[in-house]
């Protein structure tokens, strides 16, 4: 695996001056050389100089462009990858204008070529050849935070239910020679390798509790543990994307529901639960509720009652406590008995 290392380059302004020195001299280098020429109508009697600073003119224009190539700006948040035909030679992280070898590389090209890997030296040395099969990604790489806002997965849980999931990633690259020679892409690396990790961190919880299965609902579920869901998911990205220089500064989940086939019957189970809680509250009010009216009838002698009438009475009073709708008093006219 590659390594990264500090590289330290020129600072760009001690050679603005020469550039304008060298652009000079060949402005004056055209000029003296052209108006030599202008004086003479005859090629015979012409003397070489003339023809001979032309070229010299030419040569210097060439010698400037190549010159130039070698000014580059590096913004705060971000790092220069120096590639010499195929060689890291290493990674500039300070920013400012600087110049380095004007035949560094500005981008990777070349992506189907079968370059083997060629070891001059230790591995992280300038003597290490790399293959460089990331083409089209630029030698500049922002060091700064991304947000990568995964699409909604259809996935199996640990229950085999199917639900809905998606999360969101934010990453950045810490080792930019790993990013750029150790994997073919690397923003669509960590792309694939987000949706690898979810749909596996799915497939390891299950999406809530379930009574028959977990009566105590102590295990960790999507939908209960949110927070150790993240944490896990975190750590399966940081093992996946290792290998690609970059690292996970968070993970959070931003959807998580049942599939749309199964989602009604989840709802009604839900709903049927929540409807056994409420009923378990009702009646345990209730029997409180009953129990302190017979015994306060008892206890003050209000009236007297049997067991058998007591038993009555505390029916009564469930039917009327614990029924959904308004309860029709019926009044007795003639004696108790």
């Amino acid at each position: 695996m590659s390594v990264e290392k500090p590289i330290k380059v020129r600072s760009g302004w001690a050679f603005i001056p020469v550039a304008v020195l060298i652009l000079a001299a060949d402005v004056a280098l055209y000029i003296w050389s052209i108006a030599g020429l202008a004086r003479f109508s005859d090629v015979d009697e012409m003397p070489l100089q003339y023809p001979m600073g032309l070229i010299a003119a030419i040569v210097c224009t060439i010698c400037f462009f190549i010159f130039c190539n070698g000014f580059f700006t590096v913004q705060p948040g971000q790092a220069k990858v120096c590639v010499l035909f195929g060689t890291y030679v290493g990674t500039v992280r300070d920013s400012g204008l600087f110049w380095a070898n004007p035949f560094f590389a500005n981008s990777l090209k070349n992506p189907d070529a079968e370059a083997a890997t060629e070891d001059a030296g230790t591995a992280g040395t300038p003597g290490r050849v790399l293959n460089l099969a990331a083409a089209g990604l630029s030698t500049k790489i922002s060091l700064r935070a991304r947000t990568l806002n995964g699409d909604r997965l259809k996935v199996n849980d640990k229950m085999g239910n199917p639900i809905e999931i998606a999360t969101v990633v934010v990453w950045h690259v810490s080792d930019t020679a790993k990013a750029l020679f150790d994997v073919d892409n690397y923003p669509s690396y960590v792309a694939m390798q987000t949706e690898t990790a979810l749909r596996h961190v799915a497939s390891v919880y299950a999406y809530d509790h379930m009574e028959d299965d977990d009566s105590s609902n102590t295990s960790i579920t999507l939908r209960s543990n949110i927070e150790e869901v993240s944490e896990s998911l975190k750590e399966e990205l940081d093992r996946r994307l290792e290998a690609a220089g970059v690292n996970v500064i968070d993970a959070r989940l931003t959807h998580l529901a049942y599939a749309p086939e199964i989602a009604p019957a989840m709802l009604r189970r839900q709903q049927a639960e929540a409807v056994i809680a409420a009923r378990k509250k009702i009646v345990e009010g209730a029997v409180g509720m009953v129990d302190m009216a017979v015994r306060e009838l008892a206890e003050g002698s209000v009236i007297e009652l049997d067991d058998e009438r007591k038993a009555a009475m505390a029916s009564n009073l469930m039917v009327v406590l614990c029924g959904e709708g308004e309860a029709q008093p019926v009044v007795n006219a003639g004696s108790l008995y």
